[in-house]
């Protein structure tokens, strides 16, 4: 990589740094071109360059905490030996991931990140082909051999995430959930739903 790519990338993750602060102090609203450049220390040429808009600044903040969610969920399906193992493993470091990273998790689960995924569903879906495909071919093994039901991957993927979401964005909003319950009920109820 060459070291204009270099400073472009650090340029990036610099802009990307600052708006996640900033979101994570002042929600969506905050996230302004002139606040970003003046938390991420860049010119809003640079801005404009690398990201087109403030929605792309937007776009490429849930994207790349997808990207980490995603990655963080198929190493711990892959460490896993059988189905009923993986089904908890990928619900509890889902969990663990919004508690490690809330301010990430908020901005994923956000209105403005369900537009851009509803606008967007199948370019993100191909940009995160790398992180998808590990996931799918794990579910079609286990469902050949008979471990989980005969449903499509995108039905199992539903059952499996559909309760984990649900429950996240309402630890995110009304906070009246406690997450250590969730986790000790939802992978056995999951694995129920999913289960040959």
């Amino acid at each position: 990589m060459s070291p204009k790519q270099q400073r472009g990338e650090a340029t990036v993750e610099q802009v990307l740094d600052a708006a996640l602060r900033l979101y994570a102090s002042s929600g969506e609203a905050g996230l302004t071109l002139g606040a970003i450049t003046k938390a991420g220390r860049v010119s809003s040429g640079s801005i404009y360059h690398h990201f087109g808009s403030l929605d792309g600044v937007l776009a490429a903040l849930a994207h790349r905490s997808l990207d980490q969610l995603l990655s963080t969920l198929s190493a711990a399906l892959t460490r896993t030996t059988d189905a009923r193992a993986g089904i908890r493993a990928v619900v509890l470091a889902y969990l663990d991931f919004v508690q490690a990273h809330p301010d990430a998790a908020r901005l994923m689960h956000s209105v403005a990140a369900d537009r851009e995924g509803m606008a967007h569903a199948g370019e993100i879906r191909d940009s995160q082909e790398a992180r998808l495909t590990p996931i799918a071919l794990w579910i079609r093994g286990h469902r050949e051999s008979g471990d989980l039901a005969e449903l499509s991957t995108p039905v199992i993927e539903s059952l499996v995430m559909g309760p984990v979401v649900g429950v996240v964005r309402r630890w995110l909003t009304v906070g009246d959930l406690d997450l250590k319950e969730a986790a000790d009920v939802l992978p056995e109820h999951i694995w129920r739903s999913v289960r040959r």
